[in-house]
């Protein structure tokens, strides 16, 4: 029966979250019994879809949900041996007991680091392959833009959309994050928004308009945006990161959608699921070949897991935010 540390909401967050909004608790938990499994969690996901819950969602005073990446330590489940490596949404939590629902084995490409497994070859990397090529509707050499493009999500989508052909903008927070996305990544215009009128410099990088805008922050970015679409332009809404600790965005141009018959919108990952497997070969070759990149922020410990989260709504993350929870 080993003891597990978990990370607890005990009171929902005014604004940006705090330190003292979080708990770290201890607890048994029990060993698996006939059906069941006991599952060590390695790895765990910190996204910023996480924000909403801690308004509207996550009860309080129970341990929180998070994408997770854990190793089977016991079975007594015919569909689970030991040692198997299972996705869960679990996280938040370094053991738990499961009658299997909700876990899915994953079989590690040998030639990858096994977290590229939570992000780019994940359901992140899934997100932005999806939100772009289905949502979105990507063609060959089209003009597009990507916010966040420093972060985890909106760095694949925009070197899948230059793995088409496209021209593209980026915006980011840092000038660190704006010279890897121009530097390595090889974007055609990086916009750093804290430094940056984003509607000026948007303007400025976008002579010819645009086709696609991903959007992950809502706010002055879809302002910016809507301003620069072209006719029969397509807007993917995968996030709304401005409005996630004030509970609101406003947008004054919304007209825009009508005169330029734009498409704008949202969309979560079982949209596409008939993607996958396209998703899967596609992702692990452009890895594996050097032609999508990727960082990570690697926080130590579950008693970081609160940080690591208030650190990811200040940006200050460089790509995908995960948290190690055991080797």
């Amino acid at each position: 029966m080993p003891k597990s540390r978990e990370i607890h909401l005990i009171q929902r967050p005014s604004g940006a979250p705090k330190p003292e909004d979080f708990a770290l608790i201890e607890r048994d938990v029990v060993d698996a019994a006939d059906g069941e499994v006991l599952v060590q969690n390695l790895y765990m996901s910190v996204d910023p879809a996480m924000r909403p819950r801690l308004t509207a969602g996550q009860s309080l005073g129970e341990a929180m949900l998070g994408g997770a990446l854990g190793r089977i330590l016991q079975s007594k489940h015919d569909g689970f041996a030991v040692g198997d490596l299972v996705n869960n949404r679990l996280g938040f939590r370094e053991f738990f007991t499961s009658d299997g629902k909700g876990l899915s084995k994953l079989s590690p490409d040998p030639d990858l680091p096994l977290t590229v497994h939570m992000h780019a070859l994940g359901g992140t990397g899934f997100t932005a392959y999806g939100g772009l090529l289905h949502i979105g509707q990507l063609k060959d050499g089209e003009q597009v833009f990507v916010s966040t493009a420093g972060g985890a999500v909106g760095s694949v989508a925009a070197q899948i959309a230059k793995l088409k052909g496209c021209y593209v903008v980026g915006s980011t927070g840092a000038d660190d994050k704006a010279a890897w996305l121009r530097d390595e990544v090889g974007l055609d215009a990086v916009i750093n928004y804290k430094t940056q009128s984003i509607r000026d410099a948007l303007e400025e990088a976008t002579p010819k308009g645009l086709d696609v805008y991903f959007d992950n922050v809502g706010g002055d970015h879809l302002e910016a945006a809507l301003r620069r679409m072209n006719t029969l332009g397509r807007i993917p809404v995968c996030g709304f990161i401005s409005g996630y600790n004030s509970g609101h965005s406003s947008v004054s141009n919304l007209s825009n959608i009508i005169y330029s018959r734009v498409m704008l919108r949202g969309f979560v990952a079982p949209d596409f699921m008939h993607l996958y497997e396209d998703f899967q070969r596609d992702m692990a070759g452009w890895l594996k070949d050097g032609r999508v990149k990727y960082q990570e922020t690697i926080i130590n410990g579950i008693a970081a897991a609160p940080q690591a989260l208030i650190g990811l709504m200040a940006g200050q993350n460089s790509g995908k935010m995960l948290v190690k929870l055991s080797e």
